[in-house]
């Protein structure tokens, strides 16, 4: 696994409060590069209004630089381009979170 697969798989241990499902199985992660030491981490969140958004960034710097020797700094990117889908969700997680009220059937 190179770099980029690692952190990618890592990113998996951190969970969002709001449906207690990992962020990778949401399908948050846009993005992942990372080289030397230093991780990029381009993601989005369910909704602009959603009310964790400020401690993802932390919390994505907490797990990789904890977990994996190679990373030393982590930068998070937000983006809402293109803008978060229940489509995006993997199967594990439709199946812990079933149908998101106010948002279109999967």
């Amino acid at each position: 696994m190179d770099k980029d697969e690692v952190v990618h798989e890592q990113l998996g241990e951190v969970i969002d409060p709001e449906f207690d499902v990992n962020i990778v199985a949401l399908g948050l992660i846009r993005e992942v590069n990372a080289s030397g030491n230093k991780a990029h981490i381009k993601l989005t969140l369910t909704s602009k209004g959603c009310p964790f958004h400020g401690i993802f960034s932390e919390v994505i710097t907490e797990e990789l630089v904890e977990s994996l020797d190679f990373v030393e700094e982590v930068e998070t990117e937000l983006t809402f381009d293109p803008p978060w889908e229940p489509e995006d969700m993997n199967d594990e997680a439709r199946r812990k979170i079933g149908r998101i009220p106010g948002r279109t059937a999967f």
